[in-house]
């Protein structure tokens, strides 16, 4: 059951990471695309999840990849707003 929910997710991000990539496509604004990265990357994240046999999700290294995702929307928040 937790890798069906995992790949529910993965493919929910993957679908989240392809509407902001044709956002960022028709307008050019980096904002669009850094929130696609992090979907993409959080996507991958959770597909590693379900692979990897034994891997839990308190590791550093599930952690570690979240934490650049995030901070991928929060950089692309603060360049927003910057300007």
């Amino acid at each position: 059951m937790d890798q069906l929910l995992m790949g529910a997710i993965a493919a929910g991000s993957l679908v989240a990471g392809l509407f902001f990539f044709r956002f960022w496509h028709r307008s050019r604004d980096s904002f669009f695309l850094f929130f696609a990265l992090s979907f993409w990357l959080e996507a991958a994240n959770r597909v590693a999840l379900a692979v990897v046999v034994g891997s839990r999700e308190d590791g550093a290294l599930i952690y570690s990849v979240r934490l650049v995702a995030y901070g991928l929307i929060l950089l692309a928040i603060w360049q927003k707003n910057r300007r």
